[in-house]
């Protein structure tokens, strides 16, 4: 519960057709060991007490008694456990029989929801013994306990407030208007469905479409527990395919069983945050809508989802090719536009012969051949001084040769002293203004290069550069169109790699796979014995670190204590708890501090679900204090 992480699982228990008594039973000892792993939401099956496929006995009294028994005998169950459980039986209402969900908790049944849509096509006759849920909500006499009964309930955890979860069943699903879609506007951030879905060749395909689907467009949870194979076989086949979903991501599934406990961690506080920021879910009224409130204690859910190391690098080769190519793809796209609307038939950009100026490359050649542009008209320029190494040196001259670009080879060491001289600067202090007029002199060389022929300059930097300010202002940090604006740096080194790998061949391939061993380095500072003294990362912290705090402060709002929970669990092993916290405090810092580098970006395309710059998706004062966010990372 605490950060927002609510423990939740779908159960398939077995069942007896038509022996309540042992349905109950199955129910009883699953939800036992469900609580021992600390589940908080549980959702049983469809009819889950007497079993779906009773047929006519539904209409025996005798049943239906047994069914009510059994639940009462589940809800006194449910006094020692902290969870709520939603089960399925058939119950009576004003003289007609509905297909329920009993949702109870604390040894009390909280609400009563009725089935919607009754299929009756196929194999399916659900109307020859249920009604169609009232229009309405209503109330509902369980002994001498009044009960909510109706579609339109929200439950809501009173020590958790953005825990707001609804039912439907089954086909509520499968219709095209889905109750669950009210229930979303209405404020559900999860939605619970108890289903006796059968299996059919390429259904199971379709049904996690669906609920994958459903999660991500009602932006919820969505929990589907169904009917497993203990339910009549006379004509049907049921596998327990049960599955959780989470905003379109698949977190849990389990197929062909009797029997089966499927849990998954569902962030709330995720959900909620998407929401908030999504302006076009807007949630309606909660007209005819009744909220239950219930109440679970608050405790550190132990987490079995897991968090990977790098957000924005897909685990699965296959999909990270592709995801590379797609990139690549959109970069030069955007080049191509640019060009194609200004008019201009040339760009130049600098070159170290490290990651970033690579890529940058790359999508320049990627674009004007895209646009059949003789690749001669890319001016490269490289510009030592006096921390360029030999290899760095060989390996830009390299690439520019293999690719047929039009190389410069300008040294702005003499330029450089000059302007030291001009300022009154001690070149033998190797301060930031020893570093940084090396970064600005570089800029000036290749706008006045783009001026003398008419040429863009493209920039190299990326979005980890950004996000912590480690860029020259007026320097690197300046250009005419940036390509890499949006790429983080954990994908540069994937995009290179990929390009190596699939679109290059010998001594290209090579010099590729040289540039991708060198250390990350701005390399402003002398080199001692031709060796970088300037490692990037011993300097501003691991990027991969980085990436992982911005992506899950700026894309799901999580704070300083929930990054750092999630990631001394993603990087165990690697990293531990302190260095962790200490390089979140410098990225917290760099961060805010740097904005006003932000603020002045030149145009760049956005490529992934993050982008800073000032014109989208990240509106952020210069001015802003970071003073909150230390206080909270002091307390850590």
């Amino acid at each position: 519960m605490k950060d927002g992480f609510v423990k939740t699982a779908v159960a398939t228990n077995r069942v007896s057709i038509s022996d309540c008594r042992y349905n109950t039973n199955c129910i009883v000892t699953m939800m036992h060991e469900a609580a021992a792993v600390g589940v908080k939401l549980l959702v049983f099956p469809e009819l889950s007490i007497t079993g779906y496929t009773c047929g006519d006995l539904f209409f025996q009294p005798l049943l239906q008694q047994k069914a009510l028994d059994g639940l009462l005998t589940i809800v006194s169950e449910t006094e020692t456990l902290d969870m709520v459980a939603l089960v399925g039986l058939p119950i009576m209402f004003e003289g007609k029989l509905y297909n329920c969900a009993a949702v109870i908790s604390h040894g009390s049944i909280l609400g009563i929801v009725p089935k919607t849509h009754l299929p009756n096509y196929g194999e399916f006759y659900e109307q020859r013994w249920f009604a169609r849920s009232p229009v309405e909500n209503g109330t509902l006499m369980i002994g001498k306990t009044s009960v909510p009964f109706g579609t339109k309930l929200i439950f809501r955890c009173a020590s958790l407030p953005t825990f707001l979860f609804a039912v439907e069943i089954c086909e509520d699903l499968w219709v095209s208007s889905p109750p669950s879609v009210s229930h979303a506007e209405a404020g559900a951030v999860l939605i619970a469905n108890l289903s006796a879905s059968n299996d059919l060749i390429g259904k199971r395909e379709y049904r996690r479409q669906l609920v994958q689907n459903q999660s991500a467009s009602c932006v919820c949870a969505y929990l589907y527990a169904n009917a497993g194979s203990g339910e009549s076989s006379t004509d049907l086949v049921f596998t327990g395919h049960s599955l959780i979903a989470e905003n379109g991501i698949m977190l849990a599934e389990a197929n062909y069983s009797d029997t089966a406990l499927v849990v998954a961690d569902i962030d709330i506080a995720r959900l909620a945050f998407e929401r908030s920021r999504m302006t076009t879910f807007f949630p309606s009224d909660r007209t005819g809508y009744q909220i239950i409130d219930f109440s679970l204690a608050v405790e550190q859910t132990q987490l079995s989802r897991s968090f990977p190391k790098h957000p924005f690098v897909p685990t699965d080769p296959t999909v990270l090719d592709q995801r590379c190519s797609d990139i690549i793809a959109l970069q030069a796209t955007a080049l191509c536009t640019r060009l194609v609307n200004t008019k201009i038939q040339s760009v130049t950009l600098g070159i170290s012969g490290g990651l970033d100026s690579t890529l940058a490359l790359l999508v320049c050649v990627e674009a004007f051949d895209k646009l059949n542009i003789d690749r001669s008209n890319i001016t490269v320029v490289t510009m030592p001084c006096f921390g360029t190494t030999k290899r760095t040196l060989r390996n830009a001259n390299r690439l520019c040769t293999e690719l047929d670009l039009t190389l410069r080879t300008i040294d702005i060491t003499a330029s450089v002293n000059a302007h030291f001289k001009d300022i009154e600067h001690d070149p033998a202090i190797h301060n930031v203004v020893f570093e940084n007029s090396q970064a600005r002199e570089r800029t000036q060389v290749l706008m006045d290069i783009a001026n003398q022929q008419g040429a863009l300059v493209v920039g190299t930097g990326d979005l980890s550069e950004l996000a912590l300010g480690w860029a020259t202002y007026n320097g690197d940090h300046m250009s005419m169109y940036g390509v890499n604006a949006s790429v983080p740096k954990t994908l540069v080194r994937h995009l290179v790699d990929y390009y190596r790998r699939r679109r290059s061949d010998g001594d290209l391939k090579a010099v590729l796979k040289d540039i991708l061993d060198t250390p990350v380095s701005p390399e402003l500072l002398p080199a001692v014995e031709g060796k970088m003294v300037q490692p990037t990362e011993e300097i501003v912290g691991p990027y991969e670190l980085h990436d992982y705090f911005l992506y899950y402060m700026l894309r799901w709002g999580y704070a300083p204590a929930k990054i750092l929970r999630i990631a001394v669990a993603s990087f165990e092993g690697v990293y531990d708890r302190e260095t962790i916290l200490s390089w979140m405090k410098v990225f917290y810092h760099r961060f805010f501090t740097q904005q006003f580098k932000r603020s002045c970006l030149p145009d760049g395309p956005k490529i992934g679900s993050i982008a800073l710059s000032p014109r989208g998706d990240w509106r952020m004062p210069s001015d802003a204090s970071v003073s909150t966010w230390k206080e909270e990372l002091d307390r850590l």
